[in-house]
């Protein structure tokens, strides 16, 4: 930031006015710092730079990370809790609760008038439109057929299932 030092704040992008709030929230040694979506809104480019001077800082800071973007999660905690109604219904290592969902996830991609079927049948974790037709994973403890194929797992995957929405979702 010393070369802007002369620049005023409001012209800055996204990712200089987040810089700015760390190093205000640096003044004075804190041990504890928390950031409430930090990368939102941010570009590629500047949010890889904001997780380098967040894992620069959280070297010497604990760095408490409010967020839903996974991604953020993935890149730059060593621990996470994740909260469903007020309740934290997970807390250990991201890489760990990934582990716990090996081999139990598996895709399919379903026309949008079979959803509801795979609801009943199978718990779905989690859907999204891919090509305009729902991508659905579901969590199985065997390979559930029927044209799924295993994935492998990840945050996101590890967060609809902790919150239990399939219901939510079809």
């Amino acid at each position: 930031l010393y070369d802007k030092r002369n620049k005023s704040v409001k012209g800055f992008s996204g990712g200089m006015k987040q810089r700015v709030g760390i190093a205000q929230a640096l003044i004075g040694n804190p041990k504890l710092i928390i950031v409430d979506e930090p990368t939102a809104g941010l570009d590629p480019g500047e949010r890889n730079r904001f997780y380098n001077l967040l894992a620069d800082v959280g070297k010497d800071v604990i760095v408490i990370l409010s967020t839903h973007i996974v991604d953020d999660v993935r890149e730059l905690c060593t621990k996470m809790a994740i909260m469903n109604l007020g309740e934290i219904v997970y807390h250990g290592s991201p890489q760990s609760a990934i582990d716990e969902l090996s081999s139990k996830v598996f895709q399919k991609i379903v026309g949008r008038d079979e959803l509801q079927n795979y609801a009943s049948d199978y718990k779905i974790i989690s859907n999204k439109m891919v090509g305009g037709q729902p991508l659905i994973h579901v969590f199985s403890e065997d390979h559930p057929q029927n044209g799924f194929e295993q994935v492998r797992p990840n945050l996101e995957d590890v967060f609809f299932s902790k919150i239990n929405t399939s219901n939510v979702l079809v």
